[in-house]
């Protein structure tokens, strides 16, 4: 009788205490890489400045309207319009600087020249 209870409330432990630990040891990888960009001194120099929207539209004309329109419409690139309202600044940030979604190329502006490029897409 003292296995069966010793059995029975060690599984019972197990089935609570496993999807537990997975849960922590899933959702606390997640966690930290949503948290990493926070500590990216470029992110951070980029959100401490000023942007300037007249200065991110000709950034903007230069190097984004080719493929999102001039209007940022869209054309061979995706619609643009209220991009800043489905994006936190910091997920525009990472799309724009990292190339993951082909066929956009890697952008590699300065942090000035980034804050007015996203202060300008605020606008569409």
């Amino acid at each position: 009788m003292s296995l069966t209870n010793t059995v029975g409330a060690k599984s019972t432990v197990w089935r609570w205490l496993l999807p537990a630990l997975v849960g922590l040891v899933v959702g606390g990888g997640w966690g930290i890489s949503l948290l990493l960009p926070l500590q990216d001194p470029y992110i951070q120099s980029v959100q401490a400045a000023v942007g300037d929207p007249s200065r991110g539209e000709q950034i903007f004309i230069l190097n984004c309207a080719g493929c999102h329109g001039i209007d940022g419409k869209g054309k061979v690139g995706p619609s643009l319009v209220q991009i800043s309202q489905r994006r936190s600044q910091t997920k525009l940030i990472q799309q724009i600087i990292s190339g993951n979604t082909p066929p956009m190329p890697k952008f590699q502006a300065q942090p000035q020249d980034m804050a007015d490029l996203l202060s300008y897409l605020k606008t569409l």
